[in-house]
């Protein structure tokens, strides 16, 4: 196994996030928020395409029979396999003017687990929510930045973040209902001369939580427990998600930002916005598939 990430593309993403490999494609899937677009990389020939919307996309899922459920500014939407909205599923809830959907997943079961981001920092509106045929419902609230979603191998752990609070939450979860309750503190972040917080997240096989730390330049592999195994660099200061992919699940994608970077950090980490990824030991755990009728 590699000691740390090496660059696979230099895409210049302003705020590179949701890294998604399609098991069917063999190709990753990974968004752009601040320049409105879903990238698709193909890692056997290098290829990238590019799919522009409307408005800022935080997350996205992959939808069973084709294209995206997506978490946008003004709510979440399907969206075609071309990058074209087909329809809205459930309007942002909260004020768009500093609001707008962030992090997500899929859940076991199909449905989407998404969060949104405070962008004032300050006045606490953002929340976790579930979307499936029943419309949307919160699930947490009183965020700054919801982050980090992932599931355990059984669907009845679910992994939260709330970044600028420096904090990763566990949640009991219920597959069959959606539910989530119980919520503890799983790891705290930050000191004095560290700023890394705890961005997106993924769960290998094992049980173990990988979550990438902003402004800290690395991603860090915890036990299910809470105990830190290990942690690996990356060549910028802002890692944002990792995922696993390839045709083993045994290489951890890893998106980064570019934006509102200071002149000084970019020129020390010229990298920055780029695609990175690193081969593990373990493999990673497949992402489901969203059904609207879950």
């Amino acid at each position: 196994m590699q000691t740390g990430f090496d660059l696979v593309l230099y895409a210049k993403a302003s705020l590179g996030e949701c890294p998604l490999w399609s098991v069917a494609e063999q190709a990753l899937y990974f968004v752009d928020i601040k320049r409105c677009c879903i990238h698709r990389f193909d890692p056997q020939t290098g290829g990238l395409t590019t799919l522009e919307l409307s408005e800022e996309v935080g997350c996205i899922g992959l939808v069973a029979g084709g294209g995206f459920v997506a978490g946008l500014r003004s709510g979440i939407w399907l969206i075609d396999a071309d990058g074209k909205p087909v329809r809205k599923l459930a309007a942002n809830p909260e004020d768009q003017a500093i609001s707008r959907f962030n992090d997500g997943m899929v859940d076991p079961m199909g449905r989407f687990i998404a969060g949104t981001v405070d962008e004032s920092r300050e006045k606490g509106i953002a929340g976790l929510y579930r979307y499936d045929r029943n419309g949307l419902t919160q699930l947490a609230d009183g965020l700054l930045t919801s982050n980090g979603v992932a599931f355990s191998p059984d669907g009845r752990r679910l992994y939260h973040a709330d970044t600028l609070r420096y904090t990763l939450y566990t949640y009991d979860y219920a597959p069959e209902t959606g539910t989530a309750s119980s919520r503890q503190v799983f790891a705290r972040f930050g000191s004095e001369t560290d700023r890394g917080r705890p961005d997106g997240g993924a769960v290998d096989v094992d049980g173990c939580y990988w979550t990438a730390l902003f402004e800290g330049g690395r991603v860090q592999r915890y036990s299910p427990d809470g105990t830190l195994l290990a942690e690996y660099p990356v060549p910028v200061k802002c890692p944002t998600m990792v995922s696993f992919g390839g045709a083993d699940m045994r290489t951890l994608y890893c998106t980064s930002a570019s934006v509102g970077r200071s002149e000084a950090e970019l020129e020390a980490f010229p990298l920055s916005g780029g695609l990175f990824a690193m081969r593990t030991d373990v493999a990673g755990l497949r992402k489901p598939l969203f059904n609207p009728e879950a």
